[in-house]
This record gives C-alpha cells, sequence and structure tokens, in this order.
C-alpha cells in the first residue's frame, strides 16, 4: 500500500497533468473556430473547379485526346497513395484512423497482385506506416516547422505528384485524410485525384452549356494540375480542423479522467490518513492503560 507521503506526491503531479489538459483543451478550442472557417470556405472552391472539369469533360468530342491527369494512364497496375497526417499528437485518433483507412487500402492493392508506392505527409503517419509499409515509401514531407499550412505547402505536393506521374511512376493517385464533420467527428477519406474522379453533383450549373476559349482540351491542361494542388490543400484544411477538433475532444476526456483520478488518490488519501491516525490513538490508549 503506497505511503501518505506517495499519494500526496501522486495527486500533485496528476494536478499538473490537469492543468496542461486543460490549457491545451483551450488552445485547441481557440485554433479550431479559424481552423473550421478555413476548410468551410475552402470545401465550395474545390466543388466549384470540379464542376467546371465536369463541364469540361462533357465537352470534349474525342475523350482519347483527352489530358493524361483526366483519362489516366488507361492501367490500374501501380497505385500512389498520399497519407496526410499531422507533426505532433496528443490528438485522440486522428492519424490512427487516417493510416488505418489507408492501410486497408494497401493490403487490397498488394493482395491483387498490384504495386504500390506512398507518400507520407506529416511525422506521425510516416512513424505508423514504416513499421509494416515502409519499403513500400518513396517520399516523405513534414512541414512542422509551419505554424500554418498554406497553399504553397500543398503546390509542393501537388507538383511532386504530377511529376511522378509524367514519368510513368504510377497509373493511379489516392489522397488520404480526414473529413471535418464536427467536433467530435471527423471522417477518414479516400479520394482519387489521378486520374480525376469527377462525381456529379445536384447542382444546377452542370446543366448550362458554355462556350469555351481556348478549346476545351487546352483549358484542361492548364486546369488539372491546379485542380490536383487544390485538392491536396483542402485535404490539408479538413485535416487542420480535424486535428484541432480531435485535441480539442481528447485533453476534455484527459482533464476530466484527471479530475477523477485526482478524487479517486484524495479519497484513498484521506482513509490512509485516518486510519494512521486511528492507529496512533490505539497504541496510545493502549500504553496508557498498561501503565
Amino acid at each position: 500500500m503506497p505511503s501518505l507521503d506517495d499519494l500526496k506526491k501522486r495527486i500533485k503531479s496528476v494536478k499538473s497533468t490537469q492543468k496542461i489538459t486543460k490549457a491545451m483543451k483551450m488552445v485547441a478550442a481557440a485554433k479550431l473556430r479559424k481552423a473550421q472557417e478555413n476548410a468551410e470556405k475552402g470545401r465550395p472552391y474545390s466543388q466549384r473547379m470540379q464542376n467546371i472539369i465536369l463541364n469540361l469533360t462533357k465537352s470534349i468530342n474525342d475523350p482519347r485526346n483527352a489530358p493524361k491527369l483526366l483519362i489516366g494512364s488507361g492501367k490500374d497496375q501501380t497505385h500512389l497513395c498520399v497519407v496526410l497526417t499531422a507533426d505532433r499528437g496528443l490528438c485522440g485518433g486522428f492519424n490512427s484512423n487516417i493510416c488505418k483507412l489507408a492501410k486497408s487500402k494497401f493490403k487490397k492493392i498488394i493482395n491483387a497482385g498490384k504495386n504500390l508506392k506512398i507518400i507520407t505527409v506529416g511525422l506521425k503517419g510516416f512513424d505508423q506506416i514504416k513499421r509494416e509499409y515502409g519499403k513500400f515509401i518513396i517520399k516523405k514531407f513534414s512541414f512542422k516547422e509551419k505554424k500554418q499550412i498554406s497553399y504553397q505547402e500543398a503546390e509542393i505536393i501537388g507538383k511532386e505528384i504530377i511529376s511522378l506521374f509524367n514519368q510513368n511512376e504510377f497509373d493511379i493517385c489516392t489522397l488520404f485524410y480526414n473529413n471535418f464533420k464536427n467536433v467530435i467527428t471527423q471522417i477518414p477519406q479516400a479520394q482519387q485525384i489521378i486520374p480525376a474522379e469527377i462525381k456529379s453533383s445536384d447542382s444546377k450549373e452542370e446543366n448550362l452549356y458554355y462556350e469555351f476559349e481556348p478549346e476545351e482540351d487546352e483549358i484542361l491542361e492548364n486546369l488539372l494540375p491546379k485542380n490536383i494542388s487544390t485538392q491536396v490543400f483542402k485535404a490539408f484544411l479538413e485535416n487542420a480542423a480535424s486535428e484541432q477538433g480531435s485535441r480539442m475532444t481528447a485533453m476534455d476526456n484527459a482533464t476530466r479522467n484527471a479530475g477523477d483520478l485526482v478524487d479517486k488518490l484524495t479519497i484513498n488519501y484521506n482513509r490512509s490518513r485516518q486510519a494512521s491516525i486511528t492507529k496512533e490513538l490505539i497504541e496510545i490508549i493502549s500504553g496508557a492503560e498498561s501503565l
């Protein structure tokens, strides 16, 4: 059984931890608001670009003349998986959920007898993936020194993906990230960006007729590389909001758990102290009676 001094030190230690987790929760809550606003502002831009590409694609007379970024290489033998995670931990299951979805995709690709290549963005994702799939990682990126990831970082990733595609290094490219829904819920996503996976939406813009100048395929040649960087940036924004939301929830749970532990330790301390006092009183009374 721990001594009174040990219990007192443990209570002090847990209270210090509780102060840290409470402060981290408040910092995450402050950062979450801005990150959430950025993610929500980025969605319409990303969706609008997808709609423009869809309209352009429908206007192309001969699909064989379409840009390769749109239609792909025509094969699906080599898969490039870009896993976007955080550079910092203490954010609950944020990083683990992305890696879990990515690993299930890796397993399917390998079991199908196809080639796998991985790019990791974020130290936490790299640490989790390298244990089992380290030999498939061809490049890793980390923007830990950046306080806030901007479009420039997304462009670095986008240019790397396009460069590898132009060198015929892969046939299909998929992004893995967390889609922010609310503070409690972040949904892991796998988004195919090469060949462009254009999903039809309910927007009335899709049914509008446009006249394009220059030709559609020429516009797509310039627009598709920008779209890849845009989709990567959207994933960064979603990840930033999801990370802060997950960290806020995790630190809130940690703070409450620390409070519960302090209460239990305090009860144990009081019981041990009372038992010690009672024992001393019995010893004094017994000694007095013996005299």
